[in-house]
């Protein structure tokens, strides 16, 4: 294998089949119905809220990846921002995030295969079932490794696939409308409470978190200071139209004999096949299982090939092996790096907590890799004021705090036996790095790595704390609702300016690793004078 660059061969299209792949997965088939478990009817405010919140990550993101378009961009801005430990706390809690996203998705084919394979096992996998999974990530695998174009394509495909029978869903489900489901427990039986928690727990910020898949690619985009910005924003504003309407459609269609003994009492194993079957639909029931199957497989096939992008980023930080940095000269894709993603999606495929479990661990892990982009973007102003932005996201100064504000409360909502586990391995790896020190990085002083990561340890120590002290899943309800989030947002704001302030005083950047699309010789760099013409939102 000969080291290459990344080759622009992704269109607009492309990216935004790529974002709307990541986020239309497994997510649609389980979280209407968790959702409605933790908020009831009221669970269609909780996917605003989720939308509203991916939309500020997003707009920051679209000004970060048209910048600096960077394989792995999530990992690699704040290592340009405030030096390589703080990049390698991202980097360690980003491969938590992504790599566990495809063996979660082949995990939801494999329970909705077992309607027609019964030997698969519909709850833990049988011996049979565990290998079929194994067998679809292989596929996967394979489909990422010849081609990043034959990826994307393929991509698009199954995309357009999977929006339809969505769509068919909430069209028929809507003829069958209940409007008394709305009121008959009460509109928010649980409280706003259960609005909140259910964001980070039933799957929503899960199912919208692939968002930003368009950053991760950007290197092999074509044109991407327009088409990662426009395509990250078409991803948003398209799946949470479609999520609301599913969770609608979901309340207003269950049958009211399921629902006689509260939200909370509902168990479909597949949730709207299930209420299909219930309302004498049976073709639906059969489409959406058939499309089970296709929906979770275009979303593991993208995080497979996005998991491979953050581990190439974090080594390009420097602080991961360099073997992940290699590229394959002929195709462009980091194959080392596809390897490693592949064996940790397996690995992810072992016994662990159920589906809603597991996603609210992986959900808080990449909320918390999204955070440093509002700083680092805010950041990225003041100390790299000349850096050509074509998107320059207008008003930053309050909807960067804000999306730093909104991503900190997911994180609280999601709970201390959540934040107890993921915030504390962060603490931990901090240590380690320090210990380690003498083969750190040492572009930037050890020093000056430290004063620039110190108002992030803090601050996840910070939310330890009030996660132990607030009302969410296992905290001890010392900070009562609503002084809990409160003190979330006043402390997410002390932050988020002290977070500004500690960036390193020049950013450091490297040369855009791509190769240009009809030379295949390497790209120029990525611009650094600003474009009067930049447009502004």
């Amino acid at each position: 294998m000969q080291r290459g660059g990344f080759k622009r061969q992704l269109s607009l299209a492309d990216l935004t089949f790529i974002g709307l792949g990541s986020i239309i997965g497994s997510g649609w088939l389980f979280a209407s119905q968790r959702a409605a478990h933790i908020a009831g009817p009221a669970a269609w405010i909780s996917w605003v809220i989720g939308a509203l919140a991916v939309t500020l990550l997003g707009l920051v993101y679209a000004e970060l990846g048209g910048a600096l378009p960077r394989a792995g961009g999530t990992v690699r801005y704040p290592d340009f921002s405030h030096g390589p430990l703080v990049g390698y706390l991202l980097g360690f809690a980003s491969i938590v995030a992504f790599a566990s996203v495809a063996g979660i998705e082949a995990e939801a084919m494999r329970q909705y295969a077992d309607t027609w394979w019964p030997t698969l096992g519909s709850g833990s996998p049988t011996a049979l079932g565990w290998f079929v999974q194994l067998a679809l990530l292989t596929v996967f695998f394979l489909l990422n490794y010849w081609s990043v174009n034959l990826f994307g394509k393929i991509n698009t495909i199954l995309t357009a696939v999977k929006f339809i029978v969505p769509t068919l869903t909430i069209v028929v489900l809507f003829m069958h409308l209940k409007p008394a489901n709305f009121s008959v427990h009460g509109m928010a039986p649980y409280g706003f409470s259960g609005i909140e928690q259910a964001v980070s727990t039933a799957g929503i910020i899960f199912a919208f978190l692939g968002f930003q898949q368009a950053v991760g690619f950007s290197s092999e985009a074509k044109n991407p200071q327009r088409t990662v910005p426009v395509s990250i924003l078409l991803a948003v504003v398209l799946s949470a139209g479609l999520y609301v309407l599913l969770q609608l459609s979901f309340v207003g269609a269950v049958p009211a004999s399921a629902i006689a003994k509260g939200w909370d009492a509902l168990d479909y194993t597949s949730p709207f096949a299930n209420v299909a079957a219930a309302l004498g639909l049976g073709w639906l029931s059969t489409v959406i299982l058939g499309d089970a199957v296709i929906s979770p497989s275009g979303t593991a096939n993208i995080y497979l090939s996005a998991t491979a992008r953050v581990i190439y980023g974090w080594a390009k930080n420097g602080t991961f092996f360099r073997l992940f940095t290699r590229l394959d000269g002929r195709t462009g894709v980091p194959r080392p790096a596809l390897w490693l993603a592949f064996l940790l999606s397996v690995f992810f495929t072992l016994p662990f907590p159920s589906w809603d479990k597991l996603v609210g661990v992986v959900s808080s892990a990449t909320v918390l890799t999204y955070i440093l982009g509002p700083v680092s973007a805010h950041a990225f102003r003041r100390t790299a004021p000349e850096l050509n932005r074509p998107f320059r996201l207008k008003g930053i100064g309050v909807l960067s705090p804000m999306a730093f504000v909104v991503a900190s409360l997911i994180i609280y909502w999601t709970g201390w036996k959540t934040d107890s586990l993921l915030l504390g391995a962060q603490l931990v790896m901090f240590v380690v790095y320090l210990l380690f020190r003498r083969i750190a990085p040492n572009h930037v002083p050890l020093a000056e790595q430290v004063r620039a990561s110190v108002w992030l340890v803090v601050y996840e120590a910070v939310m330890m704390v009030l996660s132990y002290l607030g009302t969410f899943d296992g905290g001890q309800g010392i900070l009562r609702s609503p002084w809990d989030q409160v003190a979330v947002v006043v402390w997410s704001v002390a932050t988020y300016y002290w977070g500004i302030r500690s960036a390193l005083s020049r950013p450091i950047f490297d040369e855009d690793d791509v190769l240009d699309p009809v030379t295949d010789k390497p790209a120029a760099a990525t611009p650094t004078v600003a474009e009067p013409s930049a447009p502004n939102l």
